[in-house]
């Protein structure tokens, strides 16, 4: 049996984020693990208003706050210990991560 570990990774700092990710291939390459990826999603922008009074009556507001997302996949075949190793890093605040580990049966085999 087999595990597929896909990591997602995301953040407002584009060049953080394509650090990491090119970070991860060259390990995966190293260690010889079937990597899939980067996959790059459309950037997201959020919009965030802005009260300025906490007060509940008053709807005075700054301008709207307005920042993007990137996000990055990644897929790791196999090689348990190297996406574990990955996954449990220390990463910049910047840079959110999830790791989602799916468990593969081989052809012909039951549940």
């Amino acid at each position: 049996m087999t595990f597929v570990t896909r990591l997602t990774l995301q953040s407002g700092d584009r060049a953080a984020l394509d650090g990491i990710v090119d970070d991860i291939k060259s390990t995966a390459e190293r260690k010889g693990a079937a990597l899939k990826g980067p996959h790059s999603h459309p950037p997201e922008t959020r919009s965030i208003p802005q009260h300025s009074r906490l007060h509940a009556d008053d709807d005075r507001r700054f301008s709207t706050w307005e920042y993007t997302i990137f996000t990055r996949e990644l897929e790791i075949h196999g090689h348990d210990n190297l996406a574990r190793n990955i996954a449990s890093q220390s990463f910049p605040d910047s840079v959110h991560i999830e790791a989602e580990v799916e468990q593969i049966h081989g052809a012909g085999r039951g549940n």
